[in-house]
């Protein structure tokens, strides 16, 4: 099996044909996904709460409130999940990238209204981006805080490596990226062709990171997920010229 799955993701990387396709059959996956939490959560809705918690204290780990916070960016967000509930308390402005149109016209309601008791902070959704994050181009210079999650399994290995490239250079000066995606246990990528994408061991991320031009400044393991899933991991870095 294992053999199996490193000839396809050799053929994914060589012929543009099932890369064409590993892309389009994610889009038609995520085409009949709900545009709501429990949908973007894989039917796991409840854990929402325990994930923006564990992501808001990693962010405070990282001193956030000491840095300049006026834009960030919520990669493959979705309906907006993320920028609400984590980015947006955060942050003067948040951009979103979401290819679906869906997700993309579900996230402009979903992040500008107030839902019960949560307040919500209407007036700082920026801009959506309505493309895959292969195809992506951020503005130079213009992110203080870059948040991808679970959606870098839907990058093949060379558009993942195009994509930490071009994300460095639309950080501002002292800027972080960060990421949380699952990870195997193993040393193996496993391939799920469910939704099309791909869940790389840890080492795989550190290695494009590094040979993208980042260093890591902090990891950590989100806690009290549910038994059975992909352990979940947490990374921050910046480009190796700055040095703060």
């Amino acid at each position: 099996m294992e053999e199996f799955e490193a000839q396809r993701l050799s053929e994914m990387a060589e012929n543009k044909e099932a890369k064409q396709e590993f892309y389009v059959k994610a889009q038609k996956y995520w085409s009949e996904v709900p545009p709501t939490v429990n949908g973007m959560l894989g039917g796991l809705g409840y854990i929402n709460a325990v994930d923006v918690q564990g992501s808001t204290s990693f962010l405070r780990e990282l001193k956030i409130k000491d840095m300049n916070k006026k834009y960030a960016l919520d990669c493959g967000a979705g309906i907006g999940r993320v920028t609400k509930n984590l980015l947006m308390p955060l942050f003067e402005k948040v951009d979103l990238v979401e290819q679906d149109p869906t997700f993309a016209e579900k996230a402009r309601e979903y992040c500008t209204t107030d839902m019960g008791s949560t307040l919500g902070y209407p007036k700082r959704l920026g801009e959506i981006y309505n493309v895959g994050l292969q195809e992506f181009i951020p503005t130079p210079g213009k992110y203080d805080v870059v948040w991808s999650q679970w959606v870098l399994g839907h990058l093949t290995d060379e558009d993942l490596l195009k994509f930490f490239k071009r994300i460095k250079i639309g950080l501002t000066d002292g800027g972080l990226f960060v990421m949380k995606e699952n990870v195997t246990s193993s040393n193996k990528t496993d391939i799920d062709d469910t939704d099309s994408s791909v869940t790389r061991p840890l080492s795989e991320y550190e290695k494009f990171l590094k040979e993208a031009g980042y260093r890591i400044i902090k990891m950590t393991k989100q806690k009290n997920l549910p038994k059975g899933l992909y352990p979940v991991c947490m990374i921050a870095c910046r480009p190796l010229a700055q040095t703060n």
